[in-house]
């Protein structure tokens, strides 16, 4: 048995085992649709700046039963990195954004924490990370965030130039960095969100974020996407902040999935990262593509889906997109996984060519 095979079925039996286990009293009071619920203590919290150590190991093929198979739906599969670290603060990474070589990233974990680096790349497959330093994200009297009840659940992340924004999902609030005064040691302010916002469920609430650069409809708007926030019709909550026309709009939800994250192209397309979860199949993510311009306060916006996987591909809990454009003109999509600090999972970093 492959050890792909062997991992799969690990996590197959294991999840049967605690369904039957422990299940018998939480599955009582949850769907289940619903993976465990979180401990609401932060345990892995960056304390301080701090340089670490990641390991890589490549992923040769995102097919293990097919290894020539690189073609997934509209992605063309190029590497992935399996990553570990003695750090006991790695992992939980829920957002990630890289500059205009898809080399230097920043990306956060959902213990209020972030991580810069450096993809390191042998020709167009990623071969490990450098320079990668931990540090907390602060608040606006320069502590971590993490010391004020329940700030510390941050779960995604975009940016517009040296200004980044960070959303926190069980407060549903957004933080505004100015990267100029210090780069991941600006404090955070927060900055004023839709009331409805406010009231996104406790732990299915802010998920996504994009910003919107000149030269794109709806300029100048931050656009906030919850996990699984419903309304009236069962479709996912979304917000325009500032900009042109804010309001609230909805993204039509289908086949139970949820949104973990997006990123808007060049093209004017914004893809949305979707996940669902299963006690009985596992994980399944799809990405889906949707026109930005069809984005309007009242609107229901849908598209259709670029790319599928489950487990029985190299996938885990994948939680953050970005992309990035190579100077041959591929455009080039890079997804993170938030192992949620288990035994059980991995923190994954794929990349994949878009190709229609």
């Amino acid at each position: 048995m492959s050890s792909h095979q062997s991992r799969r079925s690990f996590l197959g039996h294991a999840a049967a085992g605690f369904s039957t286990f422990a299940l018998s009293r939480l599955a009582l009071a949850q769907p289940a649709t619903e993976p465990p619920p979180r401990p609401l203590q932060v345990e892995r919290a960056v304390a301080e700046p701090v340089s670490i150590e990641v390991n890589a190991r490549p992923i040769a093929s995102f097919e293990p039963r097919d290894r020539s198979r690189t073609r997934f739906g509209s992605l063309e599969y190029r590497s992935g990195l399996v990553l570990t670290s003695p750090y006991r603060g790695f992992g939980g990474l829920s957002g990630i954004r890289l500059d205009a070589k898809g080399e230097r990233f920043l990306a956060i974990s959902d213990q209020g924490g972030w991580f810069t680096g450096a993809i390191r790349y042998s020709g167009s497959r990623m071969a490990g990370l450098d320079d990668v330093e931990a540090a907390p994200l602060l608040n606006a009297e320069g502590r971590p965030i993490t010391e004020k009840r329940l700030w510390w659940d941050s779960e995604s992340l975009t940016r517009d130039g040296n200004v980044v924004y960070v959303g926190l999902e069980r407060v549903n609030q957004i933080l505004r960095y100015d990267f100029s005064k210090g780069g991941t040691r600006a404090r955070g302010e927060v900055i004023q969100v839709p009331p409805a916002l406010r009231r996104l469920p406790h732990n299915k609430g802010l998920e996504g974020l994009v910003f919107v650069p000149k030269g794109q409809p709806l300029a100048g708007t931050l656009i906030a996407f919850s996990e699984r926030g419903l309304d009236a019709d069962g479709n996912l909550v979304a917000f325009l902040i500032g900009g042109p026309a804010p309001g609230q709009f909805s993204v039509r939800r289908t086949e139970k999935f949820d949104i973990s994250d997006a990123v808007l192209l060049p093209s004017g397309e914004l893809l949305i990262l979707e996940r669902k979860f299963s006690w009985f199949s596992g994980v399944d993510i799809r990405i889906r593509s949707i026109p930005l311009k069809s984005f309007a306060p009242g609107a229901v916006v849908d598209g259709p889906a670029l790319f599928r996987a489950d487990l029985g591909q190299e996938i885990d809990n994948m939680e953050g997109i970005d992309a990035h454009v190579t100077p041959a003109g591929e455009t080039v999509l890079t997804l993170v996984s938030d192992d949620n600090f288990s035994m059980l999972q991995r923190t994954l970093l794929l990349q994949f060519t878009l190709v229609e």
